[in-house]
């Protein structure tokens, strides 16, 4: 029993030995203080772990504090909002007289409010001045201009309601050096409500445009060469407004069939706006928007609009982009946000193929109201319908469907 005894008590204070425990700490504290602290590599991200003790050692507790990333050093550095502006080499040819024009289709997410605010802000970076005029409750073409457009803030709705001069409305956009916008608020929702009682309640956006011009003639300032009214996505009081203040309407088609189904039922409203408010009336601009050629659809709907509106259709196509997606979450067009982006350089030839046709004799309203096309053109509907629909929608003149 006693020689089983003594060797198990001799080896116990060699494994308890100081040397023996210092040497394995000080190697694992000298590596990654060489590696990581001395050359941190700036691309790579450094993961601290929040469950080590600090304070075992002053290795260990002066790596932990250089390791902890700062508050400066957390996320993107912020974009200041004055700095990003809309720049075009090319001047554009101005207009001979101010041309206003309607953006409008009753579909939405057609692009109405990204086609407005992109043409504002390209024409007006190539030297042009340009108004845009929100008529969208939602605000959306004031949020993208970077206008405040609150409760308090007074817009386009006390000009319609309330007969305010659309020149005390009127606010200087900082993206381009002369683009101004007449904010939407949220008051504007209850707008059409209110206009319904009122004496030429589908014309108070008319005069107020003409007042705003004339005011701005006395006063000695530039002429306004564009009017860009965005409407909301439907053919209430607000978007009758816009047609009788313009004689020129611009319209977003989205390369999907259900954008040309409602196609139809704005093209019969504009129809009526000609025969009893605004016989000036006349589709002159169509844009193909959210185009994407990897679809065979998309080239279809392309050919069918150009058959049928022929010279009305832009040969611009606005691609699908996400820097036109992510350009309203910083207050900015796409122009100012990437203005390199496909999406940026599609809106600017869009612009230029506008401002050369302003110089140009003004547009005439076409010889068949309800469509905009010349005689004879195919029906833009025949390959999904197999020609048994040639005028899907749209309203005769003897009061017919």
């Amino acid at each position: 029993m006693e020689p089983a005894v003594e060797p198990a008590a001799v080896p116990s204070p060699q494994l308890t030995a100081a040397p023996v425990v210092d040497e394995p700490a000080q190697v694992v504290a000298e590596e990654p203080a060489g590696i990581v602290v001395d050359e941190p590599v700036d691309d790579a991200p450094v993961l601290v772990p929040r469950d080590v003790p600090r304070g075992t050692t002053d290795v260990e507790g002066r790596l932990s504090e250089e390791l902890e990333p700062s508050p400066v050093d957390v996320g993107p550095a912020p974009v200041p909002r004055e700095t990003p502006r809309a720049r075009v080499a090319e001047r554009f040819p101005a207009p001979t007289e101010t041309r206003i024009m309607t953006i409008a289709n009753q579909k939405g997410g057609v692009g109405k409010t990204t086609t407005a605010v992109n043409l504002a802000s390209a024409l007006a970076a190539a030297g042009l001045k340009v108004l845009v005029l929100d008529l969208d409750p939602q605000g959306n073409a004031s949020t993208a201009l970077g206008i405040e457009h609150h409760s308090e803030v007074a817009g386009v709705y006390e000009v319609l309601v309330e007969g305010r001069p659309l020149i005390e409305v009127v606010q200087r956009c900082e993206e381009a050096p002369d683009l101004w916008c007449a904010p939407a608020t949220v008051d504007l929702a209850g707008a059409e409500i209110e206009l319904v009682s009122m004496v030429a309640r589908e014309s108070r956006l008319q005069r107020a445009v003409a007042k705003y011009l004339k005011a701005v003639e006395r006063a000695g300032e530039r002429r306004v060469d564009y009017v860009l009214i965005d409407c909301p996505p439907s053919l209430g009081l607000l978007t009758i407004n816009a047609f009788v203040a313009a004689p020129e309407v611009l319209i977003p088609i989205q390369c999907e069939y259900y954008a040309l189904e409602g196609l139809s039922q704005l093209l019969a409203n504009i129809e009526l706006i000609q025969e009893h408010l605004n016989p000036d009336l006349a589709v002159t601009t169509i844009l193909l928007t959210m185009y994407d050629g990897r679809t065979r659809l998309a080239a279809q709907v392309v050919d069918e609009v150009r058959s049928h509106f022929g010279e009305q259709v832009l040969k611009t196509l606005v691609p699908r982009s996400v820097r036109i997606s992510e350009a309203p979450s910083h207050g900015q067009t796409v122009m100012a946000y990437d203005p390199l982006s496909s999406g940026a350089l599609a809106y600017l030839q869009a612009a230029r193929e506008i401002a050369q046709r302003g110089v140009q004799e003004p547009p005439q309203a076409a010889e068949d109201a309800a469509v905009g096309a010349p005689s004879g053109a195919a029906d833009p509907w025949a390959r999904w319908t197999d020609g048994s629909v040639t005028r899907r929608g749209f309203a005769s003149k003897e009061g017919g469907a």
